[in-house]
This record gives structure tokens, C-alpha cells and sequence, in this order.
């Protein structure tokens, strides 16, 4: 997986805002960012500012509900490229594979795929943040994907399920926008029939893919050339972890160099291959945590220890503190 360190927020942004009637001056205010941002070419935000953002927008929204507000006001004309693109595919399956595949073109989160033969599921994770995705930009996502589906087939189809970490306190406006019972759970992630998803795109356009295409892999390709190699070593440990892999030669053969090149990259970024791991994996224990329904048995697994042990010990040295006792207090 292709991450970035920064991420672009379009000047069209200001058109949905404009339109969703949320004063974009009061929205920079509130993010604390600095006054002429939108005035620059192009805005590029941290994953923390990325969220702040977000968290900015709702709070400019004076309590009105921000995902339903853009799923009443979103157009094609506040689409940037990745996005309209998608709504140039043939169908939602191939949109969210493309989506995938750009994602980290468009913000700190990390999607998930899968397509059989009853349902399509996209899942969602956010990367480079310790903090809680906001609640904001959760129901947004959800909500715009559902909504891709409807513009673009101009029909109202119903997703299967819609899967959120905590449930919105004005739950029925959103079940009536989705059309079916919203489920909370550890992960974000929305399910679509496989006849609506292979459901044909009015918007489909082959001619402006190919448009788009060969752009979109230009600007992915630089995020490889432009990422830190610390970067590029937590991109793959965030995927090898949880299943027990996160060896130094792993992840140099998935870099596609050898061990000592990686060795001295990351010296020359001033750490080391176990200081990149450890540091990654204390903030993931953390996030971990936090999920109080997860037993320290399976976060030990996902952050690639073999016994609980080893993870139980690691963590008190990090934090000074048991995770036992760490949940306590989160509890508390």
C-alpha cells in the first residue's frame, strides 16, 4: 500500500461549502490553519490537519448534520480527479477499485475491498493519526459512497449494511438516507448487493478515464518517489503485522531492496528498523486499547508478538504502565 504524508484539499471545497451555506473563513478559523490556505496552489495538509479540517466543518456547521448536508449538495463539480474518475467506471465495483487504488491521492485513510458474488464490502482504517477518526468524516465517507452508487446509476439503490464505531445521536435521519438499520462495530464499512454493485453507470466513460489515468499513476508513482523511507517501512508493517510478519528482511524484500541498503536509509533518516517498529507499534497498542471489546491476547497478535507476554511487557515499557491497567484508566 501506497502512503502519503500530506494530502490535498482542492479549492472546489470551498464551492460545497458555499453551497451546504458553512462560511469557509469560520472553517479555517476553527482548524486553526493558517488564514490564506485556500488561497495557496495546491493546500496539502498532515493527517492531523486533515482531521482538524473535518472537525473544523463540523464545528462551523452550528449542529446542523454535515454528512447529510453533503449528500444533499454534492455535484460533479466539486469532484477532484480520483473521484471523477470513479464516476467514469463502468460500474460501483470497478469505481471502488480505482478509489482503492488512489486513495492515498485523496486522504490518511486506508480502504479495504471485497467483491463475491452476493455482496460488495469497502472498509475503511485511517493511518498516520492516533486519534479517533472523526465522527464527521465516518458518516461522510459512508454517506458518499452511497451516494456515488445513486448519482451515477440514477437509481436509489439500498446499501445491505452500514457499519459504524459509534452510532450518531440523529440515527434516524441517516437510516432514512441510507434506507436500512445502521450497525455499530469495531469497523467502519459499508456493504452494497452485488446487483447494485455490478449495476451499469450511466456516467461511464472510458474516453475521460483514459484521460485521467495516466495523471492519477503520475501522482501516485511520486508518492513512492517522494515518500521517507520511515514511511514507506510503517506502510508495510501496518499491512504485515497482523499476520505475524514484521521482520527487517521482510520488509526489505517488499521495498525491494536488500537489508543493508534499508539499514542505512534509515540511518540516514537519523533511526533504526527497531525504532520504526516499536514506535509503530506502541501507537497501534494504544489505538488497540481503546477498543475495549478486543482481550489482550488479540491485540498482541495484531501487533505481530507471538505471547501475550511479550506484548504485556513491551507495553509497560513504553508507557510505564501494564495495558491492563493503561484500559483501566481509560475506563476510569
Amino acid at each position: 500500500m501506497k502512503i502519503a504524508s500530506k494530502f490535498t484539499v482542492h479549492a472546489n471545497c470551498k464551492i460545497l461549502l458555499q453551497d451546504m451555506n458553512i462560511d469557509v473563513e469560520t472553517v479555517v478559523a476553527y482548524s486553526k490553519l493558517p488564514a490564506d490556505i485556500l488561497n495557496r496552489e495546491p493546500v496539502m495538509l498532515s493527517p492531523k490537519e486533515y482531521f482538524a479540517w473535518w472537525l473544523a466543518i463540523e464545528k462551523a456547521a452550528n449542529g446542523q448534520d454535515v454528512p447529510l448536508l453533503v449528500a444533499e449538495h454534492l455535484s460533479v463539480e466539486v469532484f477532484d480527479a480520483p473521484l471523477f474518475a470513479a464516476l467514469c467506471s463502468p460500474d460501483l465495483n470497478t469505481a471502488l477499485s480505482r478509489i482503492k487504488h488512489y486513495k492515498p491521492l485523496i486522504g490518511p485513510m486506508k480502504m479495504d475491498l471485497e467483491i463475491n458474488d452476493k455482496t460488495t464490502t469497502m472498509g475503511l482504517s485511517c493511518y498516520g493519526y492516533e486519534g479517533a477518526v472523526p465522527a464527521v468524516l465516518v458518516l461522510t465517507e459512508m454517506v458518499f459512497f452511497t451516494k456515488l452508487l445513486r448519482m451515477a446509476t440514477r437509481y436509489n439503490a439500498v446499501p445491505k449494511s452500514v457499519t459504524l464505531p459509534a452510532l450518531p445521536s440523529n440515527i434516524e435521519a441517516y437510516e432514512a438516507f441510507f434506507g436500512c438499520k445502521l450497525k455499530q462495530g469495531e469497523q467502519l464499512s459499508i456493504a452494497f448487493r452485488a446487483e447494485d454493485a455490478a449495476r451499469p453507470f450511466l456516467t461511464a466513460n472510458s474516453g475521460m478515464w483514459s484521460y485521467f489515468e495516466g495523471g492519477l499513476n503520475q501522482k501516485l508513482a511520486d508518492l513512492t518517489a517522494t515518500a521517507t523511507t520511515v514511511e514507506r517501512v510503517r506502510a508495510v508493517l501496518l499491512e504485515s503485522l497482523p499476520v505475524g510478519q514484521s521482520s527487517i528482511e521482510l520488509v526489505a524484500q517488499k521495498l525491494t531492496m536488500s537489508k543493508r541498503t534499508l539499514q542505512r536509509k534509515l540511518t540516514d533518516e537519523e533511526t533504526n528498523f527497531h525504532s520504526v517498529l516499536q514506535n509503530l507499534r506502541s501507537e497501534l497498542a494504544k489505538h488497540y486499547l481503546q477498543k475495549s471489546h478486543i482481550s489482550l491476547g488479540e491485540v498482541a497478535f495484531l501487533l505481530g508478538y507471538q505471547e501475550s507476554n511479550s506484548f504485556i511487557r513491551a507495553f509497560t515499557t513504553w508507557f510505564g504502565v501494564s495495558p491492563g491497567s493503561y484500559r483501566e484508566q481509560l475506563a476510569s
